[in-house]
């Protein structure tokens, strides 16, 4: 999903190609799930006639300042994305417009004709972003409850290493947290853990004094160099996890050195076992636990991901990786008419980052989410209803009678 570069790279597009022109023509999708807290037509009545005055970034939220208010903010979700006609902008995997697609796109929650005839769209082809019409967008949820910009509003190394020595939870799960810091998102989590060599289950308050200014430091790093190259993916630096980071199990490396995947934050997280090490504590308990290996899989992140909480102030989904591994393995010495074990269901997790989504169906749908648990859960009815009938035939079969040599029937017994 976009996080802090990808907002950023849209917010610079806006700043450099739309200030000071006017709206002169609006279309807002009639689609309340993106559309937030105002009808189509009221929107698009507020805004025609205002001028662009400023863009604005708050971790991975958007706003434009106009000559009057509301202003329009957007919340991108999984795969929501700023669109200039004839200007380039950062393109990321979940990007739904492709240069010989219709224009505006089927997917496009926000479009508008500018004076000079530049036009700018907001696409959406999941429907987790939100657009909302607000007087004040910083006085309200999301971004009133966000904690400082990684990028603008960095914290010094000292209030950095105070604070990580007072939270007991691990460090992903900490760098994931809208409301600590906002703009990381899962790959920015990873890489700077990464490049810092600290494992993303380490607890906060475990780290030393060194360490807790070396992923400062890498924080900064990354955060400006992706910036730096306008969020482009491809010219990210070639020693980054990142660019392995969604191969598959036992296929990923980075240096030559072996990618695991584990769940940390609620995510399914990429690290290196040989540089990234659990220390203290946590590495007592993480040897007397059988070891997990997530698998990636398609689809549903997020579909996470209610990605509400992504971009909000929460930031873990859930444990997917953990469900499904206590729904396919059988217990040992179950019930023999197969009672109390469900069918392998994929659950609704909320929007990780990792999964890819290739998905080009209608505008109005939101990927594999919904649709896709709804049939899951039709599946399973009907392993369940299978496997009633057979029981019910293995019941039947045994309270049939047995002939006896002499031709009688046997006794029921009593």
């Amino acid at each position: 999903m976009p996080e802090l570069p990808e907002v950023e790279a849209a917010r610079r597009a806006i700043e450099e190609n739309c200030l000071g022109k006017k709206i002169k023509r609006a279309i807002i999708a009639n689609d309340s799930k993106v559309i937030e807290g105002v009808s189509s037509v009221d929107f698009e009545s507020a805004l025609l006639g205002k001028t662009i005055v400023s863009a604005h970034r708050k971790g991975k939220n958007l706003w434009l300042h106009l000559d009057s208010p509301p202003f329009p903010s957007f919340q991108f979700g999984m795969a929501g994305a700023i669109y200039i006609k004839g200007v380039a902008v950062t393109k990321y995997k979940r990007s739904a417009v492709k240069d010989n697609d219709e224009w505006p796109s089927k997917y496009s929650k926000f479009f508008v004709e500018l004076d000079d005839g530049l036009e700018l769209s907001f696409t959406d082809k999941r429907r987790f972003a939100r657009v909302r019409l607000l007087k004040d967008p910083t006085s309200v949820p999301p971004i009133s409850e966000l904690g400082p910009d990684a990028l603008f509003e960095p914290m010094t190394i000292n209030e950095f290493t105070d604070s990580l020595s007072k939270k007991k939870i691990g460090i992903k799960a900490l760098l994931l947290d809208q409301s600590y810091i906002s703009g990381i998102g899962n790959w920015i989590a990873d890489e700077v853990l990464y490049q810092a060599r600290i494992h993303p289950l380490q607890i906060c308050s475990s780290l030393s004094k060194e360490n807790c200014a070396t992923l400062h430091n890498f924080i900064k790093e990354v955060i400006e160099k992706a910036v730096e190259v306008g969020a482009d993916s491809s010219q990210f630096p070639s020693n980054w996890i990142f660019h392995s980071r969604e191969k598959k199990p036992g296929k990923a490396f980075v240096d030559g050195k072996k990618i695991d995947f584990i769940n940390a934050g609620g995510r399914t997280s990429a690290y290196v076992p040989e540089l990234q090490k659990l220390s203290g504590t946590v590495a007592t308990k993480a040897a007397g636990k059988p070891r997990k290996q997530a698998s990636k899989k398609k689809g549903g992140d997020e579909a996470e991901d209610n990605d509400d909480d992504e971009d909000g102030v929460g930031d873990e989904p859930t444990n997917e990786e953990e469900e499904s591994t206590k729904i396919t393995k059988p217990k040992k010495g179950g019930n023999p008419r197969g009672r109390g074990r469900k069918p392998p269901m994929k659950r609704k997790a909320k929007e990780s980052d990792d999964d890819d989504d290739d998905d080009d169906s209608g505008g109005n749908n939101d990927g594999s989410s919904e649709e896709d648990d709804e049939d899951l859960t039709e599946k399973g009815r009907k392993v369940k209803t299978n496997t009633s009938n057979k029981q019910a035939k293995t019941v039947k079969t045994s309270k049939r009678p047995v002939s006896s040599q002499d031709g009688k029937k046997p006794k029921r017994a009593k």
